[in-house]
């Protein structure tokens, strides 16, 4: 990277987080792929939490589908949502689109966060 140019900022995150077990996973990941073809701003991503149980430890999803979804370093949003496209499209308008929306001040979720970009980016 040439010194002068600026760093490009770290696209948004919109994490999956499900098991290839689960049948509700399976079902909602063509909704999801089709919510990522409107975002194509954002970073999505569909993450077994059994194939990378190290990336996800120490947190425990229980839960599917399990959604992250981040701006930059900041998680905005980590839980279970109904699989639901109008579901996620409201989470990423509330949660990514609207500048106003708080980051969760969870240092855990935070650091998966930070993981995340390493493993898919090389960097934090």
């Amino acid at each position: 990277m040439n010194p002068k140019t600026p760093a490009l900022p770290a696209p948004d995150l919109v994490v999956c987080l499900c098991a290839e077990w689960c049948g509700v996973c399976r079902d909602y990941q063509s909704r999801f792929e089709q919510v990522q073809r409107k975002h194509p701003q954002a970073q999505f991503l569909w993450i077994d939490v059994e194939d990378e149980a190290d990336l996800i430890h120490p947190l425990d999803v229980d839960d599917f589908p399990t959604l992250l979804l981040a701006v930059g370093d900041e998680p905005r949003f980590f839980g279970p949502v109904t699989p639901q496209t109008e579901r996620l499209e409201r989470l990423i308008h509330s949660q990514i689109q609207d500048h106003k929306a708080a980051a969760l001040q969870n240092q855990a979720v935070s650091d998966l966060v930070a993981r995340i970009r390493r493993k898919t980016f090389g960097s934090t």
